[in-house]
């Protein structure tokens, strides 16, 4: 049920524009439904480089959007795209179908346009980026965001920590395993996670030129020479400082790899059960030089959010140590 009115308590001062065509046209009266100052936000020329801007308060979850004109008037915005961030500074558009989503808009100034997000956008800062309006009219907006609050545990990692997670032996199910987690970084290279066994096999997630590698070396080389080295790189430009999530299933054989909305499924041929491997996973980096030979070695510098293991929640079983 994640579909609050998040606008409509929210104080004047949580509204800015690009600008606006008189104080009674201010940013603040932007809330559906509402009459007060001119009945609306306009800015002070109608073209494609206005804005109008919220500052939820915290990071939130975003599920839904909607819009009207000004108020009685003939103001009313026909298409926009929306944009987002955590920091006010660095912006993301949203994207649907593998593209920037032009919403459609309003057909007049009082009639709620509603549109459910395919997927939600979970950020403090939106912004309204008027694309096209009535053309008898100007830019004029009334808007409603619909989500709740977002719950997660983050880490900073400074490039020389790592989290590791020890993991009970009567737990762990070597016919499946899931990993997942968030990361945000600047830096184009480090270590996400890694994994080491006693005779050399290995899992490493790692963070190279901006795209994201799962190296699954097998160590098995005298018995499958072909199939003990496995690498698979998905995604590029991951060091933009947004928010990327990471996923990786394996069901016997069978790997899944996902980052953001792109998975890559293999079969890992050979011996591979996580029982070859020690009950210690790392996160960030790797804690001990091992017999990895071909890493970066170069640990984590950023953030990580809701690092799940089968379940369980790392960050918080740091937390608590």
């Amino acid at each position: 049920n994640c579909d609050d009115q998040l606008v409509s308590a929210l104080p004047q001062s949580s509204f800015s524009s690009s600008s606006e065509l008189s104080s009674s046209h201010s940013p603040g009266f932007a809330k559906l439904n509402r009459r007060e100052g001119a009945g609306g936000w306009s800015p002070l020329v109608s073209n494609k480089y206005q804005w109008l801007q919220i500052d939820l308060g915290e990071r939130t979850e975003i599920t839904a959007v909607a819009t009207q004109g000004g108020y009685g008037s003939s103001d009313w915005v026909t298409s926009y795209l929306l944009m987002f961030s955590d920091s006010g500074q660095n912006w993301k558009q949203y994207r649907q179908e593998e593209s920037i989503w032009a919403f459609s808009g309003n057909k007049n100034a009082d009639s709620v346009v509603y549109y459910k997000l395919q997927h939600s956008i979970k950020a403090r800062f939106l912004r309204f980026v008027p694309l096209d309006w009535n053309p008898n009219g100007r830019i004029g907006m009334r808007i409603e965001v619909y989500g709740c609050t977002y719950r997660s545990e983050v880490v900073g990692f400074d490039g020389k920590s790592c989290l590791i997670y020890t993991l009970n032996k009567k737990l762990i199910n070597a016919l499946k395993d899931v990993i997942s987690l968030k990361f945000k970084t600047m830096q184009s290279d480090g270590i996400l996670l890694h994994r080491e066994g006693q005779n050399g096999d290995h899992i490493t997630l790692e963070l190279t030129k901006g795209k994201l590698s799962l190296l699954i070396n097998l160590g098995d080389t005298k018995t499958h020479p072909s199939n003990a080295l496995i690498n698979i790189t998905l995604g590029s430009l991951l060091d933009d400082q947004h928010w990327h999530s990471v996923l990786i299933e394996h069901f016997n054989s069978q790997v899944n790899f996902t980052v953001d909305k792109h998975t890559h499924h293999f079969h890992a041929k050979g011996e591979f059960s996580y029982l070859d491997l020690d009950y210690e996973l790392s996160f960030g980096g790797i804690p001990v030089p091992g017999k990895s030979g071909t890493l970066s070695r170069r640990n984590f510098h950023g953030c990580f959010e809701n690092i799940y293991y089968n379940g369980v929640n790392v960050i918080d079983l740091a937390r608590r140590h």
